[in-house]
C-alpha cells in the first residue's frame, strides 16, 4: 500500500519555482548503486530501476554492483553486471590491457587533495583521471534513466524537465560534494548553465526523510525479533514502534553502506514535518569494504603480499572473480553459526601458486598456521565461523564504537530511536552486534527495504529540498582579514603598518563556526572592494578548521580550503570614479547539502559572476 503522509508538501508553490515534471535520484554507491523517479504529479508513486541483464545469484537487489569496464582505448564498455562478466570472459593476456574499477568511490572520500586530475587506478594497474571514471558511470545512469522514463510517461520529455539528484555520505568534505556535480557535468546530466537542475543529497539525510514516513508494517524492530540463532531474546515490553513518529520525536539514523558509514541524529519539527540536524554529522570509512579488506589481509597472511600482488597485476580477472566469490559469501554470514563458510579459490590462482611458490596452496594453508581457515578437499578455502567473526570484528566494533560516541554528546541525549540503513545494515553479523550494544539504550528500527532507503528518500528529497530546514555545520569557514593592531593584544609578527597605520594580518573572518545550526535560507553576507582600479576580478581564499579554537589563519588546524572569485564588470562611465568606493557584496550559504555563494554590485545593483571552487586548491 501506498505509504499514508501526514505532511502536506508545499507543492503548489515549489511547482511554479521549478518547472521539473520529474525527478530522477541516482545511488552512486561504494559497493553497488541504482536510480529511481518520480513524477510530480504523482509524488507518492516512486519508480525503481529494472532488473538488468546479468546478476549474481541469491542477490535479489535492484542495485547493480559499481563496477565499470573500460577498453584498452579508454572506452567505455560496460558497467554493473555486465562489465563483472564481460571481464570475467576476457583472455588473461588481453585483461591486463583493459581497466576494470570497482569500489572507486572510496577513494574520494581518502584523498586529501582531490582535484580534477586525480587519479583512479585499474585492477590491472593501469591510471585514468578520476573524474572520466564518475563520468562515465554517470552517463550509465542518464542513458538508462532517461530511457526508463520515457517509457513511462506519456509526454514528450525536454532535457530541462528533469531534476537529478546524486546521493553522497555525510561525511565527505565540499570538495567531493563539487567533484561529483563536476563529474555530472561532464557526463552531462545538466549544464553548468543550470546547476539548479541537479541536487547533491547526503544519504542519511535521504534515508531520514525517507525513515519518518515509515509505517509498522514497513520495518523491522530488532527488540522484537527473536534472533536467528535461536536465541529468542526477551522482548523488553516496550510498546511496538507505531511510527507515524509524533512530532518532535528524535532519532539517530546510521547509514552503513560499503565505505562509509554516515550518523545523523535529526528531530521532527512541529507543525509542517520539517526536520532539523540536533549535532553535526559524523562516521567515517567503516563500511562493509572492511571486511573485504580484512579477506585480503588474510590471503596475504597466508600466501605471502607478494604473491597476492603479483597475482592482481598477471591474473586480475580472477582475482576479481575471487573478491566477488567471497562477497556472496560475506552476504550469507550469521552470528551463531556452526558451520563453515566454502570459497572457491578459481584454478588460476591454485595453479598460478604453485608455478610461482614451488609448492601447493594446501601446503601453504598446514604452513600458516592459521587453524581458523581449512582447505577442503573439493578445492575449497574453508572459513570457519571464527575467522569470519575476525575478519567482521574490526568494521562492526568502529561502527559501534561510533555511535556510542554520538550517544554521549549533550545534544542527543534522550534520543529513544537508532534507524539502520544502507547496505551493510542487511548483515545479521552488524545487526546483532547493534541489539547487543545498543539495544538497552534504544529501540533499533531497521526499515524492510534498506538497500533500497537512501535511493527512495533521495527522490522525495528531489521532490521537496526544504523539508530539511536546519543543519549543522561540519566546519568553520572563514577567510582572512586585516583588524587594527592592538597593542599587547595582538602578536609583534603579525603587524603590518600601511599608509601610517598599524594592522593586524592573517585574523579569521569566520562566516559560520562548527556545529553552528543554519537554517535554510539563512546567508552570511560581506562587502569587498576591489585594490585597483580596472581590476577585472577578486578572489578571496577560504579557509576551514575542525576546531572552532582558533583566532588566525595561520593556527594549527586551520587550512586553506577554496576560494571565491567574484568577476567585475567594467565601472560604467560617469559612475563613481575608480575604484575605491567599488562595493561588491557577496552572498553566502551554509545551510544547504553544498555551499553556494552570489554577488551584487551594490553601484549598479547588477548581479556579478560569483563562483566558488573547492577543487584547485
Amino acid at each position: 500500500p501506498p505509504t499514508h503522509t501526514e505532511l502536506h508538501q508545499p507543492e503548489a508553490r515549489s511547482r511554479m519555482d521549478h518547472p521539473f515534471t520529474v525527478v530522477v535520484a541516482i545511488d552512486f554507491g561504494t559497493t553497488s548503486s541504482g536510480y529511481a523517479f518520480s513524477f510530480t504529479q504523482d509524488p507518492e508513486a516512486i519508480h525503481m530501476m529494472r532488473r538488468w541483464e546479468g546478476g549474481d545469484p541469491g542477490v535479489a537487489n535492484q542495485k547493480s554492483p559499481t563496477s565499470l569496464l573500460l577498453t584498452p582505448e579508454l572506452k567505455f564498455h560496460s558497467f554493473g553486471f555486465a562489465a563483472r562478466d564481460n571481464y570475467h570472459d576476457l583472455d588473461p593476456e588481453e585483461a591486463q590491457h583493459w581497466l576494470y574499477f570497482d569500489k572507486f568511490k572510496m577513494k574520494i572520500h581518502s584523498t586529501t587533495d582531490l582535484t580534477m586530475e586525480t587519479e583512479l587506478e585499474a585492477v590491472s594497474g593501469r591510471k585514468v583521471r578520476a573524474i572520466e571514471v564518475f563520468s562515465h558511470a554517470l552517463r550509465f545512469f542518464r542513458v538508462h534513466a532517461l530511457k526508463e522514463v520515457k517509457d513511462q510517461s506519456s509526454s514528450l520529455l525536454e532535457g530541462d524537465e528533469v531534476r537529478w539528484v546524486i546521493t553522497v555520505p555525510a561525511v565527505w568534505r565540499q570538495p567531493a560534494k563539487q567533484f561529483m556535480r563536476e563529474a555530472a557535468y561532464l557526463a552531462g546530466l545538466v549544464s553548468p548553465d543550470t546547476p539548479e537542475q541537479l541536487l547533491i543529497a547526503l544519504e542519511p539525510e535521504a534515508a531520514s526523510i525517507y525513515c519518518r514516513k515509515l509505517r509498522l508494517h514497513q520495518v523491522i524492530d530488532l527488540s522484537l525479533r527473536p534472533m536467528t540463532n535461536g536465541l529468542s531474546l526477551e522482548s523488553d515490553g516496550s510498546r511496538p514502534f507505531d511510527s507515524s513518529f509524533r512530532q518532535g520525536d528524535r532519532y539517530i539514523v546510521a547509514d552503513c553502506g560499503g565505505g562509509t558509514v554516515d550518523l545523523t541524529v535529526h528531530q521532527i519539527e512541529q507543525p509542517q514535518g520539517t526536520l532539523k540536524e540536533l549535532y553535526k554529522v559524523s562516521g567515517g570509512p567503516y563500511g562493509a569494504v572492511g571486511v573485504d579488506l580484512a579477506f585480503e589481509a588474510m590471503l596475504c597472511k597466508i600466501f605471502g603480499e607478494d604473491f597476492i600482488e603479483s597475482f592482481k597485476a598477471k591474473r586480475p580477472a580472477a582475482w576479481v572473480d575471487l573478491t566477488i566469490a567471497f562477497e556472496a559469501r560475506k552476504r550469507t554470514a550469521t552470528p551463531g553459526r556452526s558451520n563453515a563458510l566454502n570459497i572457491s579459490l578459481p584454478f588460476s590462482f591454485i595453479d598460478f601458486y604453485k608455478r610461482y611458490r614451488g609448492q601447493s596452496v594446501e601446503t601453504a594453508l598446514r604452513k600458516s598456521n592459521m587453524n581458523i581457515v581449512k582447505w577442503s578437499s573439493q578445492g575449497m578455502l574453508r572459513l570457519t565461523p571464527e575467522a569470519m567473526n575476525e575478519l567482521f570484528q574490526p568494521t562492526i566494533n568502529n561502527i559501534i564504537k561510533h555511535i556510542e560516541e554520538l550517544m554521549q554528546r549533550q545534544e542527543v541525549q534522550g534520543v529513544r530511536f537508532l534507524f539502520l540503513v544502507g547496505g551493510f545494515a542487511e548483515s545479521p553479523m552488524l545487526q546483532r552486534a547493534a541489539q547487543n550494544a545498543l539495544g538497552q539504550t534504544c529501540r533499533i528500527i531497521i526499515p524492510q527495504d534498506v538497500g533500497l532507503t537512501i535511493l527512495k528518500g533521495a527522490v522525495l528529497f528531489g521532490l521537496d529540498p526544504t523539508v530539511v530546514r536546519v543543519r549543522r555545520c561540519p566546519l568553520t569557514y572563514g577567510v582572512g582579514v586585516l583588524n587594527r593592531f592592538v597593542e599587547g593584544r595582538h602578536p609583534r609578527d603579525k603587524l603590518l603598518v600601511k599608509e601610517g597605520r598599524d594592522w593586524c594580518t592573517d585574523i579569521l573572518d569566520r562566516f559560520v563556526s562548527v556545529d553552528q545550526s543554519v537554517a535554510l535560507g539563512e546567508v552570511v553576507r560581506r562587502s569587498y572592494t576591489p585594490a585597483r582600479s580596472g581590476q577585472r576580478k577578486i578572489i578571496i581564499n577560504i579557509y576551514c578548521s575542525v576546531s572552532d579554537d582558533v583566532v588566525y589563519i595561520s593556527d594549527p588546524g586551520v587550512r586553506k580550503c577554496g576560494a571565491i572569485t567574484l568577476d567585475l564588470p567594467e565601472a560604467l562611465p560617469g559612475t563613481v570614479a575608480g575604484a575605491e568606493r567599488r562595493e561588491i557584496r557577496a552572498t553566502m550559504q551554509f545551510g544547504d547539502t553544498e555551499i553556494k555563494v552570489t554577488a551584487v554590485d551594490m553601484a549598479t545593483n547588477q548581479t556579478v559572476r560569483a563562483a566558488i571552487d573547492f577543487l584547485s586548491n
